[in-house]
């Protein structure tokens, strides 16, 4: 059964949105539907319509998330919105010589999603920019998968 599913990107330099774009023509080859949204200027509204998301975000400064999404991020805790009819998935992308804040974004974005009740599709996707090999394309094999296994097997048992 074909998905649709909203990619909401978190960038700094642009990876991330490099890496949403190879994931929306991996989907749309696939059959299924991926919206690209940037997260500029976004609030927790955008999590309105429920569905399924997928957040592509790189990790900033101190395992913050990139500038553009702040206000979304800030919006979600000040607001607390129900996303109880949310699904999500994650793909991090980060540098693992940094240590304690490794993928940061993606993670801080998934437990505050986690703790407004919505629901997490599989495991996150951590990708380390130092791993020698491109994160756009290992976010493309990945993403086909994750909705065959997370989200259609789901979509039967509703």
């Amino acid at each position: 059964m074909a998905q649709s599913i909203t990619i909401l990107v978190g960038t700094m330099t642009g990876t991330a949105d490099m890496v949403a774009q190879e994931v929306q023509q991996a989907l749309e080859t696939a059959g299924h539907e991926g919206k690209i949204v940037m997260m500029d200027g976004l609030d927790a509204k955008v999590f309105a319509p429920d569905g399924v998301f997928l957040l592509c975000t790189s990790t900033y400064g101190n395992g913050d998330v990139p500038d553009n999404a702040q206000k979304l991020y800030a919006s979600l805790e000040a607001d607390a919105p129900n996303l109880s009819a949310v699904t999500y998935g994650v793909i991090a992308l980060g540098d693992r010589t940094y240590k304690d804040t490794y993928c940061h974004g993606g993670i801080r974005f998934d437990a505050l999603l986690k703790k407004l009740g919505a629901r997490r599709a599989g495991e996150i996707l951590m990708h380390d920019a130092g791993s020698g090999t491109l994160p756009e394309e290992v976010a493309a094999e990945w993403v086909v998968p994750w909705v065959e296994q997370h989200l259609e097997k789901d979509t039967e048992l509703a």
